[in-house]
């Protein structure tokens, strides 16, 4: 699901909201989140999940075509972790999904 679909699918669940209402909710909203993430900020939300920051460490890499050692600056990203309700839900419909394991 694109952001489009989630403020149409949204819309469309409270048809009191305008959609121009909730896509702007959906924008404040996906704003402050990365606010909180650039200040170093953990967000959780509740039966759904958290993100939070991981660093990298600097390390050093080789570079493939020409087998070069380079040293990789330290990194930042972001993880997301699954709450359990969310896990459970996702394991549930494994099923009727066609969800199938990777190896």
């Amino acid at each position: 699901m694109i952001k489009s679909e989630f403020i149409t699918t949204l819309a469309k669940k409270q048809p009191h909201l305008q959609k121009d209402d909730v896509e702007a909710a959906v924008n404040c909203m996906l704003e402050l989140m990365a606010d909180a993430l650039t200040q170093g900020q953990r967000i959780e939300i509740r039966d759904f999940g958290s993100f939070d920051l991981h660093t990298r460490p600097e390390r050093k890499v080789r570079n493939p075509k020409t087998g070069e050692a380079v040293q990789k600056p330290a990194t930042v990203a972001i993880h997301f972790k699954p709450g359990k309700d969310m896990r459970d839900r996702i394991n549930a419909s494994r099923e009727c999904c066609g969800i199938e394991e990777s190896v």
